[in-house]
């Protein structure tokens, strides 16, 4: 095969699509031997390089044949050359013109980010894996890696070296600093997965589509920035326990990148904090699992908005309970009541927003504030109105009987209080989440 020269992608727009198992045989023919008999392949390798021309060829030829005899679907593998300066891309070509599955990208930039970018973003398969051509990495956690993405199962997968069954083989100075860096993560980022930066993922086209204009890093914090944005986007990710051997001759410059990553670490969680990313757009519909089709005469995604709403609520009740006591202490039931209300109101909108209803972003965050504040509003008329009714009625009840009436109050306040969201403040994701259950 000859070498392409690819342009940089195109934003994706709207809500994913219900992730579905991929029909292998019908649409991804494979041959005999594996590799392909025509049509796209189901998985598409890349291999991103710089100056590879020693290891390029036995690494390429490794995976070809690991492929051809073990994965079931049709493969590609294909060398994204990075404006190497040395004889890599005539060793890149000289591999594709041999191997009908390779074929070779030349990029006139450094940056393994872009190189995954740009040739992920051009693919036609549904299943997009990466890997460093030093092959650190065992390739049997290939078809573990990939198998959840052609099931349907995940969104994105990765090989982590930090797993409990993982038989990891490298010097205690890059042992250290892997440890640190998601240590930095999971504190800065909030992050839950364990390995970042280990050479080894995959992800399935349509989430790529849509989520690789967000990402800005063209570099080695590319992996990263993919992770945490699709964790926060409630995207699902895989991961597998690999069996790695650290490569002696790494070229990687560990100062430098453990800067630039840091950078990055400050860029992404600064662009969190602000809602500037349109996270909205990787939402994935409730109604994956059959069970959730099964629920019949109850609107699309209602059951879900129930639970997300019970779930705050109650965290907001306890929330709202503990102001009141500790304002209570210097201001009178009223006044306690009112600001106790009016803080845990405000926190309460901000997670359903977000939690129940899966709306992200800053667009329209004011207005919903707004119409929770006139929802608030109308649960101080009921609990204030409660309070009232209870001191005309007893004159001076105890403190254990105004928390006993206030929980009575805002059961009654919580239930036109979920009316009030779902069919008033977001009505709009009530609807999209009900249309895109029942196309």
């Amino acid at each position: 095969m000859r070498t392409q020269t690819i342009a940089g992608p195109d934003s994706g727009m709207g809500a994913l699509p219900a992730r579905e198992h991929l029909p292998a045989r019908e649409h991804f023919p494979v041959g005999a031997a594996g590799g392909t008999t025509g049509g796209r392949p189901v998985l598409d390798v890349v291999i991103p390089v710089y100056n590879e021309e020693k290891d390029l060829e036995p690494c390429v030829l490794r995976l070809h044949d690991h492929l051809t005899r073990t994965f079931p679907y049709g493969f590609r593998v294909t060398i994204a050359d990075n404006a190497s300066t040395d004889r890599t891309p005539e060793v890149a070509v000289a591999l594709a013109e041999k191997l009908p599955e390779v074929r070779s990208v030349r990029l006139e930039q450094k940056g393994r980010g872009r190189a995954l970018r740009t040739v992920w973003s051009q693919s036609d398969a549904p299943v997009l894996a990466y890997m460093d051509v030093d092959l650190s990495t065992d390739l049997n956690a290939l078809l573990p890696l990939v198998a959840p993405l052609i099931s349907g199962h995940s969104d994105l997968a990765i090989g982590s070296r930090l797993a409990r069954s993982s038989r990891v083989v490298r010097g205690p100075k890059r042992e250290f600093i892997s440890r640190a860096y998601n240590l930095i993560l999971r504190g800065s980022l909030a992050a839950r997965f364990s390995d970042a930066q280990c050479g080894f993922k995959a992800i399935r086209g349509e989430v790529a589509e849509r989520l690789l204009p967000m990402v800005e890093d063209t570099g080695w914090f590319f992996d990263t920035e993919m992770l945490v944005l699709a964790e926060r986007a409630g995207l699902r990710i895989h991961e597998v326990p690999v069996d790695w051997v650290d490569d002696p001759d790494s070229t990687v410059h560990i100062v430098k990148t453990a800067t630039d990553d840091l950078k990055g670490v400050w860029r992404v969680g600064r662009a969190l904090a602000t809602g500037s990313l349109p996270l909205d757009r990787l939402a994935r519909p409730f109604g994956d699992d059959p069970r959730d089709r099964q629920l019949t005469g109850v609107p699309g995604g209602l059951a879900r908005q129930l639970v997300g709403f019970c779930a705050v609520g109650a965290l907001s009740t306890l929330f709202y309970l503990a102001l009141y006591s500790a304002f209570r202490l210097g201001v009178g039931s009223q006044l306690a009541n009112a600001a106790a209300l009016l803080v845990s109101a405000v926190a309460n909108t901000a997670a359903n927003r977000r939690l129940t209803f899966g709306v992200r972003g800053r667009d329209r965050a004011v207005r919903h504030q707004a119409q929770g504040l006139v929802v608030f509003g109308i649960g101080l008329a009921l609990t204030s109105g409660s309070l009232a009714a209870l001191g005309a009625a007893t004159g001076d009840p105890a403190h254990s009987t105004e928390l006993a009436v206030l929980i009575v109050a805002n059961l009654a306040a919580t239930v036109l209080r979920f009316l009030l969201f779902r069919l008033w403040v977001f009505p709009d994701a009530s609807l999209s989440s009900s249309s895109r259950n029942t196309r």
